[in-house]
């Protein structure tokens, strides 16, 4: 199994920078990783989803960064972790991620999930449902994606969302890989199931994602699914990569994103990290260093554990 490796591109400046500084600190960014990470990823919010983050900062959209970010970098691949279905007629984002996917080469994945940040639903004038009424529009959602995708004349009538004869080329081969975000162990882990090329699960310890996949392989002997069938990626947020351990630590301490720290380490204690999560199946990690814009981290990562995986 190959293991690759994606940059989690931040939302919004970390460092309180301007506009101008931070569109500059990712390119310059973008510029150090790219023929060495795989992938880049961007999280879809139009304000930051940290509730202790000023909400008034800069904050990129995801469909308009992830598509100059393509074109901008030809090596790269890239994918969205994830959209909120409710932001964009299921539709139109299938006929998004198509082209997306054919102008790119076939560089594209289309990560997709149910929406959480309530706030930012009502800023932008979009209903907030109960979290089960959004998984049911998920449920949707994934499958006017699919016969989008693959149908001639693709129609679908739902209790949320309809299309009739709703033609979509042209059509790239391969199409784009669908990821469906969550770990929702009811609903959620079941449309994965159903749906999805890829799953994603973040900042948890090998024995939490051996559970969930335990769940997964539950509802996918249900639906007739080989679980194998599924990629596995995992989401970290602070890989915070020092040559000493008292280093590493004063890293996460200063990170806001301290949670995520569970791939942290020395070089070695990361690396053994990392090999813990490939032992589940995981193929493709994606990570954020918590000493953006500074790129140290990410080149100490580049040099001393990149090529042991």
């Amino acid at each position: 199994m190959a293991v690759t490796f994606g940059w989690r591109v931040p939302d919004w400046p970390t460092d309180g920078t301007s506009s101008a500084e931070f569109r500059a600190q990712i390119f310059n960014y973008l510029d150090v990783l790219h023929g060495h990470f795989e992938s880049s990823w961007v999280g879809d919010h139009f304000f930051p989803w940290m509730a202790s983050v000023d909400q008034r900062s800069d904050t990129i959209e995801a469909w308009t960064t992830i598509t100059y970010i393509l074109a901008k970098y030809p090596r790269m691949k890239g994918g969205t972790i994830v959209l909120s279905q409710a932001y964009r007629p299921p539709a139109l984002l299938a006929k998004m991620a198509l082209d997306l996917q054919w102008l790119s080469g076939g560089r594209f994945t289309l990560g997709i999930g149910a929406g959480w940040k309530e706030n930012e639903y009502h800023a932008y004038g979009y209903g907030f449902p109960s979290a089960g009424t959004r998984i049911d529009q998920l449920g949707e959602a994934l499958q006017v994606i699919r016969k989008m995708w693959t149908d001639d004349a693709p129609t679908f009538h739902g209790k949320y969302y309809s299309i009739q004869d709703a033609y979509c080329r042209p059509r790239p081969d391969p199409l784009p890989r669908l990821l469906v975000g969550g770990s929702g162990r009811k609903k959620t882990l079941r449309l994965v199931a159903q749906y999805a090329d890829m799953l994603n699960f973040g900042n948890c310890t090998p024995q939490e994602y051996r559970e969930l996949l335990d769940v997964l392989d539950e509802h996918c002997r249900a639906v007739g699914r080989d679980p194998a069938q599924i990629g596995k990626t995992y989401c970290a947020e602070c890989v915070a990569i020092a040559p000493s351990r008292a280093e590493v630590e004063r890293a996460v301490a200063e990170s806001p994103f301290r949670d995520g720290d569970k791939l942290a380490g020395t070089p070695e204690e990361s690396l053994e990290k990392i090999r813990a999560f490939i032992n589940l199946g995981v193929e493709h990690f994606i990570v954020r260093f918590p000493d953006f814009p500074r790129t140290e981290m990410a080149e100490r990562f580049i040099r001393e554990v990149l090529p042991r995986v």
